[in-house]
């Protein structure tokens, strides 16, 4: 039995292509929905914002003609929702386009981004700055807690790759996925250690908001900057397009297929988690979005990569901006962690995606 979009040609898989036509259509679909959330995300907010007056206040910036608007207005549009939204639809992007290729590189429906134990070196990076008062105020703390997650999530990276290509130099699977919780264990029990041996109620307050994750305080510096690490992220990941196409049906089909399985493998691995080091950086941990959104794709538009890997950026982006905008609308005086609503949209379909697991695997008995 084949997966949908693929036929075999003697003993080896091969990929068919989709029509111009359909992978038209879902790039036009995806853009739209992106747009559309992009617009409502800087239309919605605690001072709302016509949508009119929203593109009136982007053109005027980009330089596209000179309607009217008011200062108030450009302040909210253009200085805090705009990089907002930017940062929000990079992490989504970068997110869902990272747990689609780890879930094809470890043959696991139930990857995701931190598989690496990456969420676990950010937190424990960004704990060590939080409780141990190193440069937590202002501009610069804010800077300083990015700084330590980053460093933390890298490490944490090179660390579960060292130990899954420890004297082999390759990446196998299960032991790759092993080191990740091992690695993920020990960076979470430093953080627990930490959080309530030597911290306050404060620390602990401020560790448990940046582990739910938050688009609320990125501005243009860290805007451009999310953008450009998604943009290249997707890139480098998307230009692999066949090869994970072929690493889809497995290590052996890869190589007959020509795939440098070793190093294709450690260059797309080591790309995801530096991405998703950058991302969770600077949003905290936003689970469930590289776990949901490559699957929906694949229902819809099949498992070609050269595909799934755009779409999956364009849906990303648009639920984590969705998802943005119902964190600060839900509640008229506050905002709930947009991890929150990622985590109560994805959980149901976690659950479902277990559920037909069960019964793929009872069927085969």
């Amino acid at each position: 039995m084949t997966a949908p979009g693929v036929k075999t040609t003697g003993t080896r898989p091969v990929v068919r292509p989709a029509g111009a036509g359909r992978t038209t259509a879902a790039l036009a679909v995806g853009a739209a929905l992106l747009l559309a959330t992009v617009l409502l995300g800087l239309a919605v907010g605690s001072q709302p914002e016509p949508v009119r007056t929203v593109i009136d206040v982007v053109a005027r910036r980009l330089g596209l003609g000179d309607p009217r608007v008011t200062l108030l207005d450009d302040q909210i549009v253009w200085q805090l929702r705009l990089p907002r939204v930017l940062g929000a639809a990079a992490t989504g992007a970068g997110l869902a386009v990272c747990g689609a290729v780890l879930q094809t590189l470890t043959g696991n429906d139930l990857a995701d981004p931190f598989l690496l134990g990456i969420s676990e070196g950010a937190a424990a990076g960004a704990v060590t700055v939080i409780v141990l008062g190193v440069g937590v105020t202002g501009a610069v703390g804010t800077g300083a807690v990015a700084t330590a997650a980053f460093a933390g999530a890298l490490l944490a990276a090179v660390v579960v790759l060292a130990l899954a290509g420890a004297r082999t130099r390759s990446l196998p699977t299960a032991r790759t996925v092993l080191a990740g919780i091992a690695v993920g264990q020990l960076c979470g029990a430093y953080t627990s250690f930490v959080v309530l041996v030597l911290g306050d109620r404060n620390a602990a307050r401020g560790v448990m908001e940046w582990t739910l994750g938050s688009v609320a305080g990125v501005r243009w510096p860290t805007a451009v900057f999310l953008t450009a690490v998604a943009l290249v992220g997707v890139t480098v990941l998307a230009s692999s397009a066949r090869d994970l196409d072929a690493f889809a049906f497995g290590e052996t089909a890869a190589r007959s297929l020509g795939v440098h399985v070793e190093r294709t493998r450690w260059v797309l691995v080591a790309t995801a988690a530096l991405v998703t080091a950058c991302l969770v950086a600077n949003t905290g941990v936003i689970g469930f979005l590289g776990l949901v959104v490559p699957h929906l794709v694949r229902l819809v538009c099949g498992p070609r990569h050269a595909l799934l890997l755009p779409v999956s950026a364009l849906v990303g982006a648009s639920l984590l901006v969705g998802s943005d905008i119902v964190a600060r609308s839900v509640l008229p005086d506050r905002e709930i962690p947009v991890g929150v609503i990622t985590a109560g949209l994805g959980a149901p379909f976690f659950a479902w995606l277990l559920w037909r697991q069960g019964r793929a695997d009872g069927g085969l008995r």
